[in-house]
């Protein structure tokens, strides 16, 4: 498959770092990017859309710079290219109309841990038949977990839970660290021991056959210091409502940018 990979920034070079790691061949990929300095040994790194069809269009440029690219790149769009987009708030409907040249229209909500394969990857297609679907579900399986969504505007929410969702985590680890700190640990060591415990339960809650609530009465004994904690967390909800804010946040701004978009 020959992959045209147009903006190969922080996530579009996660995606790349990802398939190159899953032993993915370099000479299938073409990134145009006028700003970065080299690309992966093997990919063909160009500074503006060559004259030639792609079977595969990746669009990682910011929405903004949209319009701006699709002159050029409607020569590298054909009937049998299907577009793959990672554009926040650009619906399916709005690319189609800059491109209708393509076979297909996929909107990928992927995060950066699509590097080492371990992204939640949210999904919502137009024009797919069963083997273009398939085909799309074994190219980006190497970077993680697959989720279709019912309808398209349930991508903001993914956005808001799995796009947006590592810079919480990141913050509720600084948060752990912090807290260990003002109780006396040295803040480098707060902070190794915070993630080294979000790594373990993370990985643990990914591979046990309980839910994370389940797993957190495990933890928990009637009377002991893990049940004081979580009385705080979970007196009038308060954990549960500043997270639901927090997503809801995330995703009203996504619906936002959307709206923007279709003008």
């Amino acid at each position: 498959m020959a992959i045209l990979i147009l903006g190969c920034g922080n996530m579009g070079g996660a995606m790349l770092a990802g398939w190159l790691a899953a032993g993915m061949d370099p000479a299938h990929f073409t990134v145009v990017d006028p700003f970065l300095a080299e690309a992966p040994q093997g990919v063909r790194l160009l500074r503006a859309v060559p004259n030639e069809r792609f079977e595969l269009v990746l669009l990682g440029v910011k929405p903004q710079a949209l319009d701006d690219a699709v002159p050029a790149l409607v020569r590298a769009v054909g009937p049998q290219t299907v577009l793959l987009s990672i554009l926040a708030g650009t619906e399916i409907a709005s690319l189609a109309a800059r491109l209708p040249g393509a076979r297909a229209v996929v909107r990928v909500m992927p995060n950066l841990a699509a590097a080492i394969g371990k992204s939640p990857i949210g999904l919502f297609g137009q024009g797919l038949d069963a083997a273009t679907q398939a085909r799309i579900e074994a190219l980006l399986a190497p970077l993680g977990t697959l989720e279709w969504l019912a309808r398209e505007d349930q991508l903001d929410v993914v956005t808001a839970l799995a796009g947006s969702g590592p810079a919480f985590v990141y913050r509720f680890i600084d948060a752990l660290a912090a807290g260990g700190a003002e109780l006396g640990l040295a803040p480098e060591q707060a902070q190794r021991l915070a993630l080294a415990m979000v790594e373990g339960a993370a990985r643990l809650a990914a591979e046990a056959d309980a839910s994370p609530e389940e797993l957190a009465r495990r933890v928990t004994s009637p009377g002991g210091t893990t049940a004081a904690g979580l009385a705080v967390l979970d007196a009038d909800r308060a954990l549960a409502g500043l997270v639901e804010a927090t997503l809801r946040a995330a995703r009203d701004r996504g619906a936002e940018l959307a709206a923007a978009a279709r003008g």
